[in-house]
């Protein structure tokens, strides 16, 4: 029980974009049967697909920053010779951690200041929003993260694993 519920906690961003990522498909497909089978739609069910699907974008867009899966970042890394890439891992995850510490702090005040809601449901539109200040909150401290590692890496010349989202390689058995 202890292994499964600390996968989870590893890859909890999956976990979750994968709920609303079945929502949004669910909903859409539902939908699209209702629309042109039925000659109906249900109004609310489209704001809930598009707010599910932003969920969806914002989680995965951690989940591919803490599994080094976005290419941008990674291609300047792999653009430097071996010696001089614990360097850029640094300089890169100090610039991450200051844009992204930035887009949390604007992200919240667009976030607490939002007064609009949805026209068929009439729900906040901050359960929405609310998804940018997560995912920009785990952003942050996911770089946090690799910037100590790399800073460590750098100066003491260890090598350091700088990845984590694996189950595996955070001591979890399958």
């Amino acid at each position: 029980m202890k292994k499964n519920l600390r996968k989870f906690f590893v890859n909890f961003e999956l976990y979750i974009g994968a709920v609303f990522l079945a929502v949004t498909t669910i909903l859409v497909i539902i939908n699209v049967f209702t629309r042109y089978f039925l000659s109906f739609t249900w109004n609310w069910s489209e704001e809930v697909a598009v707010a599910a699907f932003v969920w969806v974008i914002f989680l995965g867009f951690a989940n591919a920053y803490k599994t080094k899966g976005l290419i941008g970042v990674e291609v300047l890394t792999d653009l430097v010779p071996d010696k001089f890439q614990p360097v850029i891992v640094m300089i890169t995850s100090a610039v991450v951690t200051v844009l992204s510490s930035t887009m949390l702090v604007l992200s919240y005040k667009y976030f607490s200041n939002s007064t609009k809601i949805t026209a068929a449901l009439e729900f906040s539109y901050k359960y929405i929003y609310v998804s940018i200040v997560i995912s920009f909150a785990l952003i942050t401290a996911y770089s946090i993260y690799f910037l100590v590692q790399s800073i460590r890496k750098v100066f003491t010349g260890k090598d350091i694993k700088l990845e984590i989202g694996d189950p595996e390689d955070q001591g979890v058995e399958e």
